[in-house]
């Protein structure tokens, strides 16, 4: 089982009170981005390509805790950028473990042996470490070499500690089926709690924008990783996403599923899309036009996404909203998925570019400094902005 027993149970109560409150639209989980900044600039990421002058920000706790607290979602995920570059990380996290959030802190892991001592173990922190494959395929990802063997000393430091540990994995077209599988095994055998998978989304400013998969392509190659899967392979995904990612059950995006929180505000409509900021959370579930989005939708932009933060939320809601969702996830946890020789899908247009990000017209409320002195690690990364 990838997720603990208390945290399946505080989702599936959650989701069943907004259906008995018919609830139409609610969030699952927050993407909470404290800061953009980061220690590594990975080929297929658009996050950092922002100014050094919004690549110097951080949003204060007192924000975070404002915008966990108005959205009332029962996950937090922490991205970024690199969350452990933030000076006041500790106790950001401390404030949501206090609000007994479940908590994501995605990281790269090359600073996490260094601040491990700062986190508390608990049932509500997970670190889910970066992982793009084996050694020398997460080093050519994230473009510096000697970064696999450091999230792999990281992983091993924090399960000793007593730490909750999930990784996550970017997906584009040149991943080898058999050594993503290879990374399965490797993973299992350290002792994580489950693995997080996802195809790439094509931002328009990765400096990488050769590899970036199509939706046929998205299927066919999942299809190859997922065949047979071994007992010792625990993820973080309904298993409904996973059948949804070899083509065999069909989901729409629920784009206000997982909402999004950074420095200039709640971004619309997702954590892929910048089409403006939303000054609260009530304002960006009234004022976006939610039809605009998802791949029914003939919006170019959507059409070839696959991306868990768009679709895991859809896979959930269809767990508790029918039978024939709830039937397919027992039959799937009780005996397994089956090896598909359903036809694919067919062929969607070429899409468009990506959305391009601007950001000259919005003004940063509220915002905590970088410490340098009490973040040692900035000063390389900012010396580089610079």
């Amino acid at each position: 089982m990838g997720v603990p027993l208390s945290q399946m149970w505080t989702v599936a109560k959650y989701v069943l009170t907004q259906r008995f409150k018919g609830v139409k639209r609610y969030p699952l989980v927050l993407m909470l981005e404290p800061l953009f900044r980061c220690n590594l600039a990975c080929a297929g990421c658009g996050k950092i390509q922002f100014p050094s002058h919004i690549l110097k920000q951080n949003l204060s706790p007192e924000k975070c805790f404002q915008a966990v607290d108005e959205c009332g979602a029962p996950i937090v995920s922490i991205p970024g950028g690199e969350p452990l570059l933030h000076p006041q990380m500790p106790e950001i996290v401390a404030g949501l473990v206090a609000r007994k959030k479940f908590i994501y802190l995605c990281t790269n892991a090359i600073l996490l042996e260094k601040h491990l001592e700062n986190y508390p173990p608990s049932k509500y922190l997970t670190f889910s470490i970066h992982l793009d494959g084996i050694r020398e395929d997460h080093d050519a990802a994230v473009c510096r070499d000697g970064i696999y063997d450091k999230a792999i000393s990281a992983i091993k430091a924090a399960v000793k500690a007593g730490h909750r540990v999930t990784t996550n994995s970017t997906l584009f077209e040149n991943a080898e089926p058999e050594r993503v599988r290879q990374m399965f095994d490797e993973l299992a055998e350290l002792g994580i709690e489950s693995m997080m998978l996802s195809p790439g989304y094509q931002y328009e400013k990765a400096p990488d924008q050769e590899h970036f998969l199509k939706r046929n392509q998205t299927i066919q190659k999942f299809r190859e990783i997922l065949a047979t899967p071994k007992k010792a392979w625990k993820f973080n995904h309904s298993p409904l996403f996973l059948e949804f990612l070899k083509g065999n059950w069909e989901l729409e995006c629920t784009p206000w599923g997982n909402p999004t929180y950074n420095i200039f505000g709640w971004q619309k409509p997702c954590y892929l899309l910048e089409e403006g900021y939303a000054d609260t959370f009530g304002e960006l579930m009234s004022s976006t036009s939610w039809e605009r989005y998802g791949r029914k939708s003939g919006n170019e932009k959507c059409r070839d996404c696959m991306v868990h933060c768009g679709h895991e939320p859809t896979a959930v809601d269809q767990t508790f909203s029918s039978w024939k969702g709830f039937m397919k996830v027992v039959s799937l946890t009780l005996f397994g998925a089956k090896d598909s020789n359903k036809p694919l899908p067919k062929q969607s247009p070429e899409s468009m570019p990506a959305p391009h990000y601007t950001v000259a017209d919005h003004e940063l409320i509220q915002l905590a400094p970088v410490d340098d002195a009490n973040c040692d690690e900035d000063v390389e990364v900012l010396n580089l902005l610079n």
